[in-house]
């Protein structure tokens, strides 16, 4: 018998070159997932682990427990917002090709998940983000112009070129400061949420990560928190299928669901159609309400998949095959969206045509307006000056000194 020790490497299905599968993606019917009441005991709840919550069916009409949650006027509003978020990622990605900004990532095929999200919660609550969820700004009427000017680093850039470009903040808008070091965030969320409870508080607190980093610690470290204290979190995971090069079942490991991984910790952890605006928001209501009525934390994984290059820097055709996003078996959740509206006669075809180009008119102007302020390689930046400021109450004596040698 030979008894030498062997390591397992998880393989996608297919490489460059072969033909899509996602036969592994078992989607179970629109609307068979029932709705649980929010104060349901985990531990009666485990299967969500593992199914996923749908709303739209094939033929566009919404349907089972989880539809309702939003009127028509509510579901036109968010499919303008994904739209005009689509539409922003077109500009920025075409100005970074231009060379009038260094670095951006899209969110192509991901827009409901942060766009929905945002109607689900309230001013005042906390997302701690990473680098996709741009909707999150988008749906809370976050101006344009400064999105594009943080982008491009010029002079009326929000942050001062003291962020990388996508790296926003807001604390008026509950968008706390992207990191670049992923899954920091997942436990700084928790620990915002502990203190909201500790203070007496009503906001909540919403953590993001993408499937590839919750191989960090930082992602169970949240778990542990979050679950010990029963904190008023959402725990999202966008499971976009990928890593920047690395295939989703790297990270997932035996676990069958990254959702799986919350019941080791007795947490209600569910699956949900990220591309179905609606199971989004009924699904994130869901969870927002559990945290609210001091109910504890709950995981979500958005079950979606990354269309575009992981960034301006990635080349995807290396890993994956040319055609793997046009077989997703989800589809796209604008198009969803649009057809659902349509079905019901809350929108047409024609009205869809003149809305895209109503907004790119309105993304169009607003990158017109911002570039007047300048990009990275054309107008004045922000003052050298800004480098010092912000970061210590009482400026050391040596930075004083370094300032004073850059003229300032």
């Amino acid at each position: 018998m030979d008894l030498r020790l062997s390591l397992h490497v998880p393989e996608p299905e297919v490489r460059p070159g072969g033909r899509p599968d996602f036969s592994g993606v078992k989607i179970p019917k629109a609307g068979s997932v029932k709705r649980p009441p929010v104060d349901v005991d985990p531990a009666e709840i485990r299967d969500l682990a593992y199914s996923i919550i749908r709303v739209l069916n094939r033929e566009g009409r919404a349907v089972g427990d989880w539809a309702g949650s939003l009127t028509d006027e509510e579901l036109l509003a968010g499919l303008k917002t994904m739209m005009r978020v689509r539409a922003f990622d077109r500009r920025m990605l075409m100005a970074q090709r231009q060379g009038k900004t260094s670095f951006y990532m899209q969110c192509l095929g991901e827009e409901a998940i942060a766009c929905a999200f945002r109607k689900a919660i309230q001013a005042g609550d906390m997302n701690f983000p990473t680098y996709r969820q741009a909707g999150l700004l988008i749906a809370d009427d976050y101006p344009l112009v400064d999105m594009m000017s943080q982008i491009y680093s010029n002079r009326r850039d929000p942050l001062k070129g003291r962020q990388l470009p996508i790296l926003y903040s807001s604390k008026e808008h509950g968008f706390f400061s992207i990191s670049g070091n992923l899954a920091t965030q997942f436990v700084q969320a928790v620990g915002w949420a502990m203190a909201s409870a500790i203070k007496g508080d009503n906001r909540v607190a919403a953590a993001w990560i993408g499937d590839g980093s919750t191989a960090e610690s930082d992602f169970h470290a949240a778990l542990v928190f979050a679950s010990t204290y029963k904190a008023p979190v959402v725990l999202n995971v966008v499971n976009n299928q990928w890593a920047i090069s690395t295939f989703q079942g790297i990270a997932r490991g035996g676990s069958g669901t990254f959702a799986a991984r919350g019941l080791g910790f007795g947490i209600p952890s569910l699956r949900a159609d990220g591309n179905d605006y609606l199971a989004v928001h009924a699904v994130s209501k869901w969870a927002v309400e559990r945290a609210r009525r001091n109910l504890g934390p709950t995981l979500i994984e958005w079950v979606t998949y990354r269309a575009a290059a992981h960034s301006t820097s990635d080349d995807p055709a290396a890993y994956r095959p040319k055609d793997e996003s046009d077989a997703w078996p989800l589809g796209d959740p604008i198009t969803r969206l649009k057809n659902h509206l349509v079905t019901i006669g809350a929108w047409t075809e024609e009205r869809h045509v003149q809305a895209e180009a109503e907004i790119d008119a309105e993304v169009l102007a607003a990158q017109r307006e911002a570039e007047t302020f300048g990009t990275l390689h054309d107008g004045p930046g922000p003052s050298v000056r800004d480098m010092f400021e912000d970061v210590y109450e009482t400026l050391p004596p040596h930075l004083r000194r370094q300032r004073q040698e850059a003229g300032y």
